[in-house]
C-alpha cells in the first residue's frame, strides 16, 4: 500500500499476528492512519506491547462486507 486511498479499502478486514512462539492473535483492520498507507488494527486482549508497529498477515473480508 503506498497511500490512504489504498490503505482504506482495507477496512473491515481479518488480520493476524504470530508471536515468536506461534501463538496467533486475531483483530480487525479499523481505520486508515496516515497518509502513507498504514492501517490500524484492534485485536483482541492479550497482544504485547512488542506487537506494536510490526507488519500483520491479512487474512480475509470481514463477513459483513461480503455480503455487499
Amino acid at each position: 500500500m503506498q497511500n490512504r486511498e489504498e490503505a482504506k479499502k482495507l477496512v473491515g478486514r481479518i488480520v493476524e499476528w504470530k508471536s515468536p512462539s506461534g501463538k496467533i492473535i486475531s483483530g480487525k483492520i479499523s481505520d486508515a492512519h496516515g497518509n502513507k498507507g498504514l492501517v490500524r488494527a484492534i485485536f483482541e486482549k492479550g497482544l504485547p506491547g512488542q506487537a506494536l508497529t510490526n507488519e500483520i498477515e491479512i487474512k480475509e473480508h470481514h463477513k459483513s462486507e461480503e455480503k455487499k
